[in-house]
């Protein structure tokens, strides 16, 4: 799941060396916190958020056809963003 949103999100940016996914176990959920580039965020979160909801929906369907459960998040300058 890991590689896949890498895929992805590299795809969408300018600048894809920037990019990396960290898995993160919480509460026996995996989060993949997502940092890239600062002019990159608002590509990746698109309008009114469309863009990372549908990442979001991806990465969810992926990871429930493992049997998984699993959520994306932006993480930008050692802050969190829901």
């Amino acid at each position: 799941m890991q590689e896949f949103l890498e895929y992805v999100v590299k795809g969408l940016v300018q600048k894809p060396d920037a990019v990396s996914v960290t898995p993160v176990e919480r509460a026996g959920v995996t989060v993949y916190e997502l940092r890239l580039d600062p002019a990159d965020v608002g590509k990746i979160i698109g309008r009114q958020g469309v863009t990372i909801n549908a990442i979001r929906s991806l990465v969810l369907a992926g990871s429930a056809k493992k049997g998984l459960r699993c959520s994306v998040e932006i993480v930008e300058d050692g802050k969190e963003n829901k």
